[in-house]
């Protein structure tokens, strides 16, 4: 049995290039009337976790339960690309040993690992060659990150930074402040203005227990 897993980190975010990838490889079908365009192919068995953070490991992860009540030895378990699966090096290990433990091989369609037949094989090169590329992708992403970091903070320094503008300002905000000041919840503020929770936290920040008290508007 083919396992196919795909993944991205936010709801904004779409499938539709991993989608592509694995249509090539003859794991998907095109699919007119349908809305993604997309089935698994005869034999795949297709598990996809939306809008979910790579910071979650691999194995905690909604759709990984599922894969684990379906993998069978013998099954092929096959990812587009490798960061859509695993986070860094401690993850792709802990993904190789579940794969080892219940004889599941592990595929990369796409980059550099994509030529192994099985990720998840316990000989000595496999597990060199993976540490290495590996540790070589996270010191680039290392690398970009503290270089935006510094970006950030040399435009700050001169004045040029702002940063992200908040989602509730002007109005929206004093009136989220005035509603929750009236008792209506967090919870229930980001669904009648269509943001976060963290949004609506960000608008409310002065006025969280022990932070202040919102005044009560005069008659």
């Amino acid at each position: 049995m083919q396992i196919v897993y795909s993944r991205v980190s936010t709801a904004t975010q779409s499938l539709l290039r991993q989608r592509h990838i694995l249509t090539e490889a003859g794991l998907l079908v095109r699919t007119e009337g349908v809305a993604e365009g997309f089935r698994p192919a005869h034999g795949v068995l297709l598990f996809e976790d939306p809008a979910t953070t790579s910071k979650i490991p691999a194995l905690d992860r909604p759709a990984f339960g599922k894969i684990a009540a379906k993998a069978h030895p013998g099954d092929i378990l096959t990812v587009s690309e490798l960061f859509r699966l695993c986070r860094d090096l401690l993850d792709i290990h802990a993904v190789r040993n579940w794969c080892q433990a219940r004889g599941v091989a592990l595929r990369v369609l796409s980059g550099p690992l994509s030529n192994f037949h099985d990720l998840a094989a316990g000989d000595a090169t496999t597990a060199v060659i993976i540490n290495v590329i590996t540790a070589v992708g996270q010191f680039q992403r290392d690398i970009q990150n503290e270089l935006t970091v510094e970006g950030i903070a040399a435009a700050e320094a001169e004045g040029r930074y702002r940063g992200r503008p908040p989602a509730l300002d002007g109005d929206r905000r004093e009136e989220v402040r005035a509603a929750f000041h009236e008792g209506t919840s967090i919870a229930a503020l980001a669904r009648a203005h269509g943001v976060s929770r963290a949004a609506v936290r960000t608008a409310l920040a002065d006025l969280q227990p022990g932070q202040g008290v919102l005044p009560r508007p005069s008659a």
